[in-house]
């Protein structure tokens, strides 16, 4: 039994042995690494996607501001509780924000395949406006959802979802673009092919700046574009005119004197969208500079004059902008300094003037000797009309221009300014002027105003993508009334019922930023 246990625990052995062998003679595949490589086809910053011919660039910004003097998103105090002047309105605003862009692209036998997409995630302070209960109460503006790049949940009075305190109070998410590229056409929101290429900032500047296009936040649209070469492009696109693109559609009907002082003209009574607005640009881009031609229809569609389909309707009238633009560089004042320029006018489509972040309505308080204080009123309007009757459409013009100059590799300043104009016509007035709302007023009834900007902004960028800046803002109403009006209590910012005097309005901010771009 011995010998035989032996045997077997031998032959055993053996075959482990060979068995062994054979596994170590045969060859074994090593598993792939996978290195993330640098992608040199279109600029700094792409690499590969691992494993595909794609490649994409990480971007962004972190951004903290104060604005002093101004509303929480850097507007000028040019209505509502900011421009109260009293003890409801901010003295500053601080801001804190997140950006993030992708930016994907693929070589096709059709040219590159781009996708484009940029979000922002922002925190802002908020502010209190009167209740209107007649106790003297106020409630917080602040919100949680979208910010004005788009749509989405809102908070109740207290900053935050149905009321309950949450540590996002004041929170926004927003989504600027996002966009496809392929074969000459842009699929998606991005920015419009109407606006300059600097979009609103000639001089990297205010916000709200006036005088021409500015879709900062990008619009949806459907574009083709055509590259002639030697820097000179055409594009013809199809954008959507809800989003950006619409002022109000006055009907005179809705008109009260506390609406009136308010900067609104009636009830805003724009209809279901019928069309896109359709814009056509051609731009000649070289190392002199730049020069961009723009144009843009849009269509003016009403709901009804009264509260039901029975009572009819104005029928539609198209407007139309128009706007110039040119940049000139290598100017002998210093390597790299700019000037940027452009102008507009606009029919029945204000929001070519009034970019998307201005404001269209003006009710600024101030000191007055002749009554209990001083106001300024002005509405910006596509049209006016009153029941049974037509569209009258608005006209606007202006223009917006800045100058850059840099001192050395990390300072630089820009001196800007902007100035549109808004004229009603005179059937338009004569609805406005006739309403029972300026049955108060007595002096000159004219709608009609000018709004003008100037500043400074200097930037200092001691190490390379972080930047310090200082932007001083100053504006002027013209308001074209004259004498007094006697209101109702304005409850929302807290303006008791008395006799105010018509008059010309001036405000100024100032803001302080910091932003480290990567």
């Amino acid at each position: 039994m011995r010998v035989v246990k032996s045997l077997l625990l031998g032959t055993a052995a053996g075959l482990i042995a060979v068995g062994g062998a054979q596994a170590a003679d045969l060859p074994v595949k090593a598993k792939a690494v996978e290195y993330v490589k640098i992608c040199s086809l279109y600029g700094a910053g792409f690499y590969y996607i691992p494993g595909t011919d794609t490649c994409i660039k990480l971007g962004g910004y972190v951004r903290a501001e104060v604005a002093l003097n101004a509303g929480g998103n850097y507007s000028a105090q040019y209505n509502g509780v900011f421009a109260a002047n009293n003890r409801l309105n901010n003295y500053y605003s601080m801001r804190a924000r997140e950006d993030l862009n992708i930016d994907t692209r693929t070589a096709t036998e059709y040219g590159v395949v781009r996708t484009y997409f940029d979000a922002v995630f922002t925190w802002t302070t908020g502010n209190y406006g009167g209740t209107g209960s007649g106790t003297g109460a106020t409630q917080y503006s602040g919100s949680i959802g979208l910010n004005a790049a788009g749509t989405g949940l809102t908070g109740s009075g207290g900053g935050s979802v149905n009321g309950t305190d949450g540590n996002l109070s004041g929170g926004s998410l927003g989504v600027y673009y996002a966009f496809i590229q392929f074969a000459g056409f842009t699929m998606g929101k991005a920015v419009s092919q109407f606006d300059a290429p600097w979009i609103n900032y000639p001089g990297n500047n205010f916000d709200q700046l006036v005088g021409g296009s500015g879709s900062t936040n990008g619009v949806a649209q459907f574009t083709y574009t055509a590259d002639f070469g030697q820097g000179i492009t055409a594009a013809f696109s199809a954008q959507d005119q809800t989003q950006v693109y619409q002022t109000s559609l006055w009907n005179t009907a809705g008109m009260s004197t506390t609406g009136v002082l308010g900067g609104a003209y009636g009830s805003n009574d724009i209809g279901g969208s019928r069309s896109p607005d359709l814009v056509a640009m051609v731009r000649v881009d070289q190392a002199w500079g730049l020069f961009q031609a723009s144009v843009a229809a849009h269509d003016n569609h009403v709901a009804y004059y009264g509260a039901s389909e029975a009572t009819g309707h104005p029928e539609d009238k198209w407007g139309w902008a128009v706007q110039l633009a040119l940049g000139i560089k290598n100017i002998p004042t210093g390597a790299g300094d700019v000037i940027n320029i452009s102008g507009v006018y606009t029919e029945g489509a204000s929001r070519y003037n009034f970019q998307e972040l201005a404001a269209t309505s003006y009710s600024m308080f101030g000191s007055s000797n002749a009554a209990y204080q001083s106001i300024g009123f002005a509405g910006v309007s596509d049209a006016v009309f009153a029941p049974g009757g037509q569209l009258e459409l608005t006209k606007t013009y202006g223009f917006r221009g800045a100058y850059t100059h840099n001192w050395n590799p990390y300072w630089n300043t820009a001196l800007y300014g902007a100035w549109a104009a808004v004229n009603y016509s005179g059937t338009a007035k004569g609805l406005i002027c006739g309403s029972a709302a300026f049955a108060t007023l007595t002096g000159t009834c004219n709608p009609d105003f000018n709004i003008g900007q100037v500043g400074v902004i200097t930037r200092w960028t001691p190490v390379k993508n972080l930047t310090f800046s200082a932007d001083f803002t100053y504006s002027h109403l013209d308001q074209k009334y004259s004498g007094v009006i006697t209101t109702g209590a304005l409850t929302g910012v807290a303006k008791p019922a008395t006799t105010y005097e018509l008059k010309d309005q001036d405000t100024y901010s100032l803001l302080l930023r910091a932003q480290r771009n990567w």
